[in-house]
């Protein structure tokens, strides 16, 4: 049970439609914000890749072009998985949790899928116990995480990275890390439209609400 100091005021229905009113405005200033963002990377420039990458999949070594799947897109999740690790980052789970069946992007001519430098069998067995079906392939063989800053002196990095194929020419359209992930991790947009948000420290929120250093309360969904 929270007190009186942990809540917001308690309003007429009459004040709380203006209050909503003036909020109002700010989230549609928020969602041209982001469609001006959008646009933007629509325009960005990309770079050719000629490396040859090799991956292990459940169906044996697969190029990066085959990982497009004949289609023209490819968006990856680098999954941090170090070589030596038992189980793949609480983070990059609960990013995984929120992807959606994958028939919705192929629709749009993408292809999707996680990539991170575990063996294969260990990727396997942790989406097994995860109960995701999502396509994941291992990197080991080759320098892909090195190349695109996923493993940077032999430390693992949360990415996303996004390809364009023109027939079997391929190109790197963009890439992010921390926060620019948090669209792969919906239960931060849900979060968001409580009254006590995220709970974590560098929020802006009333004396008195819940908080916690940020990430420290994540675990994977089986281990909560």
């Amino acid at each position: 049970m929270t007190d009186d100091a942990c809540m917001p005021p308690i309003v007429s229905r009459t004040e709380w439609d203006k209050a909503r009113a003036e909020l109002l405005v700010k989230e549609k200033a928020l969602t041209r914000l982001k469609d001006a963002v959008s646009a933007a990377r629509r325009r960005l420039p990309m770079v050719e890749i000629t490396q040859q990458y090799i991956f292990d999949s459940e169906e044996g070594p697969k190029s990066l072009l085959e990982l497009f799947e004949g289609r023209r897109q490819l968006i990856v999740q680098h999954f941090m998985f170090g070589t030596d690790w038992g189980e793949g980052c609480d983070g990059c789970s609960m990013m995984a949790d929120s992807i959606p069946p994958l028939s919705h992007l192929n629709a749009k001519d993408t292809s999707f899928v996680l990539i991170s430098r575990a063996p294969l069998r260990k990727l396997l067995a942790f989406r097994d116990r995860m109960g995701w079906t999502l396509p994941w392939v291992s990197s080991k063989p080759t320098t892909f995480n090195e190349d695109f800053r996923a493993t940077v002196d032999g430390d693992e990095r949360q990415a996303i990275s996004v390809f364009l194929r023109d027939g079997e020419r391929l190109f790197h359209t963009w890439s992010t890390s921390a926060r620019g992930e948090e669209p792969f991790m919906l239960v931060f947009d849900l979060l968001d439209l409580t009254p006590y948000g995220r709970q974590e420290t560098w929020e802006d929120s009333p004396e008195g609400w819940p908080q916690q250093l940020p990430y420290e309360w994540m675990r994977l969904h089986d281990s909560y």
